[in-house]
């Protein structure tokens, strides 16, 4: 919506009764003309000081565009003509990310900081550089999409643009989905070169891109590659662990990654995969490498999944996805075996949230998942992994096991965004023993 259309909506005209020349005679002809024009002009005047008091308290705004545009490509082959264009047109949408954290001091000092790491009960307020990353520029006044690692734990950002440093803020982020929102907040007006948007449904295998970031904080650095494969998922279990030794528990969904073998390191993260019309495709993300170094086979998150939660996170929405309803857990053999299921693998569903797509299409408690939408599903991930893929308002056939007879279910994805986890639709702290009455050690 239009500035022009909310301030309408917000503060209605009244309306003017505009007389035509009979009624103008029949009131005294000058007399008629005066009262309109001394009427119009005092509606004229309230409304300017009413578009004024907007401006001036920040009340109309106007709406970010997200994406730029730029120089049509023009080589027709995969020479160097072509990667020499896609740079030129590429890079200056393409930043570097210096990440920074307060040094912290339990107070103890000495040899208890460097055995336990220090606490956070005593800041020593020195910033120190401790990663760095890349990013994209989404819009000309300086929002730039990158991943959720890349600025994770930040206590302040740098970004350089173009080779000129700038501090950033955090805008908002979705770990869930590894994808974060910074901005440029000391640009002093300046316009900056938003990267064309391309399309990621409608990706070739083998067909060129150009993989873009700061690779071991080599800025502005290029690569080239092929579309390897796409719709890769894959769900990460947080392997980290809080203060006091525990694990966060926590998941990232990364669905229908788009793979390539155009080089991508450590410093290439939250970096462009471009194609051969230098339109983004893709967020750099991940590396598959006994190393943890480049080995051809690389991941980024597609555009129009990172685009579309960067919207709602610009707008100062909580980012949303697609959700069943349901917790879950994965069965085995041996699970299947000791407890008598009919099925040796699939997702046994736990929990089934009141007023949930799954509640309405009749999925129950004991149901045993073993398709969705025709694709076998092994594990509680899988069942994550197919939703989460998925739009809200979509509907997915669920095909389970119940008691032994087998069943398919049209369930209607709701969003998971009143809800405080995002990846409920599996279950980490499930126990069999608890839900079976058994206790073992």
């Amino acid at each position: 919506m239009d500035p022009q259309t909310s301030y309408a909506s917000s503060y209605p005209t009244q309306e003017i009764p505009v007389q035509n020349a009979t009624a103008e005679k029949a009131s005294g002809g000058k007399g008629g003309l005066k009262t309109f024009l001394f009427g119009f002009l005092g509606a004229l005047i309230a409304c300017l000081l009413v578009f004024g008091i907007m401006i001036g308290t920040g009340a109309l705004k106007t709406a970010t565009v997200i994406g730029g545009s730029g120089n049509a490509i023009t080589a027709t082959d995969e020479s160097s003509t072509l990667a020499e264009q896609v740079a030129s047109k590429c890079l200056p949408s393409v930043v570097s990310i210096d990440v920074y954290t307060q040094s912290t001091s339990s107070g103890y000092g000495g040899l208890f900081d460097y055995f336990y790491g220090g606490g956070s009960n005593s800041n020593s307020g020195e910033l120190t550089n401790t990663s760095l990353g890349s990013g994209v520029v989404i819009s000309t006044d300086g929002y730039i999409l990158t991943n959720y690692h890349v600025i994770e734990g930040a206590d302040a950002l740098k970004v350089t643009v173009e080779g000129t440093e700038y501090d950033a803020e955090i805008i908002g982020s979705d770990s869930s989905s590894d994808v974060a929102v910074i901005k440029v907040s000391n640009a002093n007006g300046k316009t900056f070169t938003a990267i064309e948007l391309g399309d990621s449904d409608n990706l070739n295998i083998g067909e060129w891109v150009m993989s873009i970031g700061s690779p071991f904080g080599l800025e502005q650095s290029v690569a080239t590659g092929i579309v390897s494969a796409v719709n890769r998922s894959q769900v990460y279990s947080d392997s980290s662990s809080n203060y006091y030794g525990y694990s966060t528990g926590e998941s990232t969904i990364y669905t229908n990654m788009i793979q390539t073998d155009a080089a991508i390191n450590p410093g290439n993260s939250g970096g462009a995969l471009v194609d051969a019309d230098g339109k983004l495709i893709g967020i750099n993300t991940l590396i598959e490498s006994y190393s943890g170094n480049y080995s051809g086979v690389g991941f980024a998150i597609p555009v129009n999944y990172a685009i579309a939660l960067s919207q709602q996170i610009i707008s100062g929405e909580t980012p949303s996805h697609a959700q069943m309803g349901i917790s879950t857990t994965t069965i085995n053999s041996s699970i299947a075996q000791r407890y008598g299921f009919s099925v040796s693998s699939g997702a046994y569903v736990a929990q089934v949230s009141p007023g949930s797509g799954a509640e309405a299409a009749g999925v129950k408690v004991g149901d045993i998942i073993t398709s969705v939408d025709g694709a076998t599903i092994e594990s509680s991930s899988d069942v994550q992994l197919a939703v989460r893929s998925k739009n809200i308002g979509d509907t997915i056939a669920v095909t389970v096991n119940r008691s032994g007879e087998t069943l398919t279910l049209q369930v209607t994805l709701g969003s998971d965004a009143a809800s405080t986890s995002t990846t409920n639709q599996g279950n980490s702290n499930f126990s069999w023993d608890s839900l079976f009455g058994n206790n073992t050690n």
